[in-house]
Formats: structure tokens, C-alpha cells, sequence
């Protein structure tokens, strides 16, 4: 990389640091606080994290959580000066070539098709809480991540699977996150738990989850989580049966899923992923085999299938920017309702 490219991922860096230093010291709490580092670590941390964008979940995941934390914020003032800071980063990052949208699924013919009126915002109402499905290449997270940011509500992924593991005091690497794609361990390794465990660990977890398999105690934890969530704010939510979990406590929500052509899939991940046709189509089958696995043994439901979710989106048609208007304006039609 050119060096006046790399100093400019290095000030980003600095700036993404710093905002999450304001917002813990106008917070006053260690709630507040994303990066527990030295400032110099945590630059060069995040400038690794810019370069390389496979890992560019990384970087999501932590604007959003800075994100989250200062909205919370209560003085009025406070809150604007930081989250004017915020866009601002989230612009400099949007021209960087590692951007988030830097691989888009768009289908330009297939756009060029779509006539529909994007306009519209949301207004009002009770918490505003989407629920995103989406298959994995789609662009499905960049979708989310954007609109949480254009709508300024919260947007939470892996970092519900945190929370969960923090509760159940689990080890992250003997609990598999087995609904999120921001996980390594998720593209190269089997879903599954590992069954290889003494009698004695076993007993050990008996206690610790009430007698449920670690699996099942993550889930109904991470369930009970994402009620009390709804009870209080608005956000959209990536995976994690969401949909139907909100569903059968009676949570009014909107529900999304949303995919693209296998083929254009594949294109994306050998562009994000680094990986050959082959590789990345044997990864794609595998994961969405798995997923669906997974949403039909806790839901009963058929992953993806168009009855299941208030709206099915073709992100090919639309691309992320498209998709991201698209979703507004059902939105808008839905709090009018």
C-alpha cells in the first residue's frame, strides 16, 4: 500500500480511537468503552483491520457498538457533537477502497428493471425492530449495518453472542456462535459443538447450563436477551432466529430476508473472502446447509422461504445502497398501517 494511503488509514484509525475515548469519558462508565488498549495498539490494530478487508466485520462491529454507546448519551449537545464526529469518520471510511460497500452485489441490468419509489422514512410508533436474515455473500450485513446507521438506531450481530456467553460465563472457544458469518471459525470449521469432552466437563456443563446442551442454553439465553432488548430500544438485529423469537412472545417487528444469486454470490466472496471458484462455492453450500439446519431446529420454520418474512429482497437488484432505500420506505408504509 502507498504510503500517504496507509497514513490516511493511520489518522482514520486515531479518529475512530479518540471517539470511543469521548464517549466513555462523557459516559463516565466503562460501559462505554470499545477499545481497553493503548492508543498505539489500538491504531494499529484498526489500520490492519482497513487494509485487509476480509476482516472489515471487524470494523463494522466496532463503529457500531461505538455507535450504540453514544446514543445513550443523555446531554443533547454532547450527543450531537459526538455522533457528528461518527458520520464524519463513517464518510472517510465509505471512500476508502476497503469500504464497506466496496464489493457490492448490484446486478446492474437487473436494477435497471426496478422502477419502485424509494422515498419515505420511518415515523413514530413503538420500538422500531427489524430482524435481518440473509445468506451469506449477499451483502446482507453491509445492508444492516447501513441502514441501522441512515435510521440511528442501534445494530447489533456478534456482540449479541457476547452478552449471551458473558451471562452463561462460557468459553467462547468451546461455545460456536452457530448464526453469525463474522466468525472465522465459521468459514473454515464445522458449526457443530465439540463432543470430544470427559466425563467431567460434561458433568461440569450439566451444572453450569441446568442440565441443557451448551447449544440450546446459549440460545434460549440469547432469546430471552433479545425480548428484553425489544422492551426498551430500537435496533435491527443480523440472524439469531430474531424473527420468530419476537414472534412467539407477541413483539411487533418487521422481518427481512434477504439474498442473492448463487453465481453473484460467488463472485462477491472470492472478492471479499480471497478465495478460488471452487473454494468459495463449496463454503457458500455449506453455510447455507448449516443455517438452514439451524433455523429449522429451533424454529420449525424453512430458512428463507418467502412466507416466513414481511419482505424477501433480492440484493442483486438493488445493491446495498438500493436495498437500504428499499427497506425505508416499507418501513414507512408499515408505521402507517
Amino acid at each position: 500500500m502507498e504510503e500517504h494511503n496507509l497514513q490516511k488509514l493511520t489518522e482514520i484509525a486515531g479518529r475512530i480511537y479518540d471517539l470511543d475515548a469521548e464517549v466513555y469519558r462523557v459516559l463516565g462508565s466503562g460501559l462505554g468503552r470499545v477499545f481497553n488498549v493503548s492508543r498505539q495498539a489500538a491504531i494499529q490494530d484498526l489500520t490492519g483491520v482497513m487494509v485487509e478487508m476480509p476482516k472489515i466485520h471487524y470494523l463494522r462491529s466496532e463503529m457500531a457498538l461505538i455507535g450504540n454507546m453514544a446514543r445513550t448519551i443523555q446531554d443533547r449537545q454532547a450527543r450531537s457533537r459526538i455522533m457528528s464526529e461518527y458520520n464524519e469518520i463513517m464518510k472517510l471510511i465509505e471512500t476508502l477502497p476497503t469500504n464497506f460497500n466496496s464489493a457490492d452485489i448490484l446486478d446492474e441490468e437487473m436494477a435497471s428493471l426496478n422502477s419502485a419509489n424509494l422515498s419515505g422514512r420511518f415515523a413514530g410508533g413503538r420500538h422500531l425492530i427489524i430482524c435481518i436474515g440473509r445468506t451469506y455473500g449477499c451483502a446482507g450485513t453491509d445492508i444492516g449495518f447501513a441502514l441501522a446507521d441512515k435510521l440511528k438506531i442501534n445494530y447489533y450481530d456478534s456482540e449479541i453472542f457476547a452478552e449471551v456467553l458473558e451471562r452463561l460465563e462460557a468459553n467462547q472457544d468451546e461455545v460456536k456462535d452457530r448464526s453469525s458469518f463474522a466468525h472465522p471459525q465459521n468459514l473454515n470449521q464445522s458449526l457443530g459443538i465439540d463432543r470430544h469432552r470427559s466425563l467431567k466437563q460434561r458433568l461440569r456443563e450439566f451444572n453450569r447450563y441446568h442440565g441443557l446442551p451448551k447449544g440450546d442454553a446459549v440460545f434460549f439465553n440469547q432469546s430471552a436477551l433479545i425480548c428484553e432488548m425489544a422492551q426498551r430500544e430500537d435496533f435491527i438485529i443480523m440472524g439469531r432466529c430474531a424473527d420468530v423469537v419476537l414472534t412467539n412472545h407477541r413483539v411487533p417487528h418487521v422481518s427481512i430476508f434477504i439474498n442473492a444469486p448463487f453465481q453473484l454470490r460467488v463472485r462477491r466472496v472470492m472478492q471479499t473472502d480471497k478465495l478460488s471458484y471452487k473454494a468459495a462455492c463449496k463454503m457458500l453450500r455449506r453455510l447455507d446447509r448449516q443455517h438452514k439446519s439451524y433455523y429449522k431446529f429451533y424454529t420449525g420454520r424453512e430458512w428463507g422461504n418467502s412466507i416466513n418474512y414481511d419482505l424477501c429482497i433480492n440484493s442483486a437488484s438493488y445493491g446495498i445502497e438500493g436495498s437500504v432505500q428499499l427497506i425505508e420506505r416499507v418501513i414507512s408504509q408499515h408505521a402507517r398501517r
